[in-house]
């Protein structure tokens, strides 16, 4: 019972500090993963707080699985599709390559260390981690493409480097054996995962119950990775191909509850067990580096072989990079700017290789007979905290020594207001048809709530200081929505209606308030970025519309002051430099001036925003 007990207060504590931890960062803008292995590595020389060992175990079937099924149903298919030249260089070719180079070098410092060890600690320093590198990069805001290379990297590079390991501490090494093994676990895995997909795509058709689909949707990773490796093949590509697949598909097969649910529980379960391995990494430190210490092989033979693995793992993974992208992939122009992406993007991508968990709990598989294992599990463990304090650290500084962009809210923000304009034109395309069954005359309050949310997102490029339209009414709504709740919970107070129906009414004010919320987080990434929005599409008139004009009223609606009306946002013609103020205006008088005049083009005239809207084909550019 006191066993059971130390397990339970050290799961607690490792909990609190993550949730402490992670809180301090947040508020003073420090990287959580980097903080949480120093807290690590400082509370394993406290003397009363326990040891605590990763065992491999527990990793590889208990954390692994969760994390990867959360990363992959994130993860976009047409982005991993269009990149997957380079994700395959890189989480195949790239971890062969680095564990031959660090099997020889191994070889080289530890001589009587047998050929198969040597290549079983290349194969578990080979992997970068998914959880590392996407919490680094997504946070100082590296380009989506090299995020994008990054994740797909991540989901199947363990599972190369897994079969690797296996291969290698099976018997001695012959490279025809690894081919098979490696062939043998990926199409087993791909077969597994894609069994899944489709067993549990059939079943969510029929569920409806968001609670029912949680809790499938929690067995799914733990039940396709655990089949896969009943049957020798690969229990990781298993869990990303169940996870791409559902996650691409779940628009269709699930419902809109269901998908809130999941996408709740999948980030929640995420952070926590991220920044619970972060901090494990940590508390192994005086566990490994004392019994590596006490090992047959001197003290300085045991710093040079860790140095020397650290510098070529980040070695080889740059000269690899440089070699796929000159001469392998040669990538083709960027979906967005229409340009190929640079050098820069390369360097980046070479050096945001931080290891993780897998890394140390790989370390572990290596069995307790084999020579200097203690020095080897420390060569690990460096390889995995250098990699995320030396990269992790320098990584934004790099990022800006090369000016390479992050992705700019106020692209995405144009990009949202285009998107959700073709939806509104597909559904009241569909209202249209509609029209005779409305007995209640609802479709022209639909069509209201429909321009009211496009006027939101379209307010939400512009770069005003002033408030919107529709930020005075998110402010104003939250203030009675303030009010209703209060006013509710007096009710339940008083006992007279019944719980349930409370709960209901409570939730109903919830979603509402998280959805204003978010508008309003949208607008704070957006204010002060420059819109520069290049995709033109198959639109003539955005292509045509290239002769500069001045502006008729700079700076000023025109026609708003003649009226004595305001305006939100302007807008210019680009065929006679009218200035007009945008649709979430009073007088919406830059439509007006295409109804009137038929010019086809109009761009912002808002300071810092360069793109245009073609009234015709209802397109940016």
């Amino acid at each position: 019972m006191m066993d059971d007990m130390h397990v339970v207060f050290t799961l607690v504590g490792i909990v609190a500090v993550v949730l402490a931890v992670t809180g301090v960062c947040s508020k003073y803008d420090l990287p959580s993963p980097l903080v949480l292995i120093l807290v690590g590595v400082i509370g394993s020389y406290v003397p009363f707080i326990p040891d605590v060992r990763l065992e491999p175990q527990v990793v590889l079937f208990g954390l692994l699985p969760p994390l990867l099924y959360a990363a992959a149903l994130q993860t976009s298919l047409v982005d991993f599709n269009a990149n997957r030249r380079a994700i395959l260089l890189l989480s195949v070719g790239l971890v062969a390559f680095t564990t031959v180079g660090i099997g020889v070098l191994v070889h080289a410092l530890l001589p009587d260390l047998g050929w198969a060890p040597c290549f079983a600690i290349g194969a578990v320093v080979a992997p970068p981690d998914a959880v590392a590198a996407t919490a680094i990069g997504r946070r100082i805001g590296l380009p989506r493409r090299i995020v994008t290379i990054l994740e797909g990297e991540s989901l199947l590079n363990d599972a190369t480097a897994l079969v690797a390991l296996r291969t290698a501490l099976a018997s001695a090494v012959v490279w025809h054996q690894v081919a098979t093994d490696f062939l043998l676990a990926a199409g087993g895995g791909v077969a597994t995962g894609l069994a899944f997909f489709a067993v549990i795509g059939l079943v969510r058709k029929h569920i409806t119950d968001p609670l029912v689909d949680s809790g499938l949707s929690f067995l799914t990773p733990f039940a396709a990775y655990v089949v896969a490796e009943r049957f020798h093949a690969s229990g990781v590509l298993s869990v990303v191909v169940a996870g791409l697949l559902l996650g691409h598909r779940s628009p269709v097969l699930q419902t809109a509850q269901s998908r809130i649910a999941e996408r709740m529980n999948w980030r929640s379960i995420a952070f926590l067990l991220e920044s619970s391995v972060f901090l494990l990494i940590g508390l192994q430190a005086r566990t490994i580096i004392n019994n590596a210490v006490g090992a047959e092989v001197t003290v300085g033979r045991v710093l040079l072989l860790c140095a020397a693995t650290l510098v070529a793992v980040i070695a080889l993974r740059l000269v690899w990079v440089f070699i796929a992208r000159f001469l392998l992939v040669r990538p083709g122009p960027d979906s967005v700017t229409g340009q190929r992406p640079p050098w820069t993007y390369t360097l980046l991508l070479g050096w945001a290789g931080m290891r993780g968990v897998v890394t140390l709990a790989a370390a572990f598989v290596i069995p307790e007979g084999t020579p200097h294992r203690d020095v080897l599990l420390l060569v690990a463990f460096t390889v995995t905290a250098g990699t995320l304090f030396l990269q992790g650290l320098t990584l934004p500084w790099l990022a800006r020594r090369l000016k390479v962009p992050s992705p700019d809210p106020g692209a995405d923000a144009l990009a949202r207001a285009n998107l959700l304009h073709q939806a509104s034109q597909a559904g009241l395309a569909e209202l249209e048809r509609m029209e005779e069954e409305d007995p209640h005359a609802v479709s022209e309050a639909i069509r209201d709530r429909v321009r009211r949310r496009d006027f939101a997102a379209w307010e939400r490029v512009g770069a005003g200081a002033e408030e919107t339209p529709s930020e005075t009414y998110a402010r104003r709504r939250k203030v009675m929505i303030d009010a209703e709740r209060k006013r509710v919970l007096e009710i339940r107070d008083a006992g007279t209606v019944p719980h349930e129906v409370v709960e209901e009414v409570l939730a109903m004010l919830d979603v509402e308030e998280s959805m204003l919320d978010y508008s309003e987080g949208q607008r704070d990434r957006v204010r002060s970025t420059r819109v520069a929005f290049t995709l033109e599409g198959d639109c003539y008139h955005l292509r045509e519309a290239r002769r500069p004009v001045q502006p008729d009223t700079p700076g000023q609606c025109g026609d708003c002051l003649r009226e004595g009306t305001a305006w939100v946002h302007l807008r210019m013609c680009v065929s006679c430099g009218h200035v007009g103020c945008c649709d979430s205006s009073p007088q919406r008088h830059a439509s007006r001036h295409h109804e009137e005049t038929t010019h086809p083009v109009m761009r912002s005239a808002e300071p810092g925003e360069d793109w245009r809207w073609c009234f015709v084909d209802e397109l940016t550019g």
